[in-house]
């Protein structure tokens, strides 16, 4: 049986999902992040993130990135 647990992001509070028995059915295997966002997201929160903030973070990070 898969296991999944209500988990609270780190970032915003916000409740979510995380289906880490089950990852590909999972909110974050939604999203691809490159090395580089992944180890910055790493180096700041400890926990997973909910799907809206690892949005906003790899959006930020590209904006980062090209300017």
């Amino acid at each position: 049986m898969c296991k999944h647990e209500e988990k609270q992001c780190p970032r915003c509070n916000k409740t979510f999902e995380c289906k880490a028995g089950s990852i590909i059915q999972c909110q974050c295997s939604s999203i691809q992040l490159t090395a580089s966002e992944t180890a910055f997201i790493d180096s700041q929160y400890h926990d997973c993130l909910c799907l809206q903030c690892l949005q906003e973070l790899k959006k930020m990070l590209n904006l980062t990135e090209n300017n």
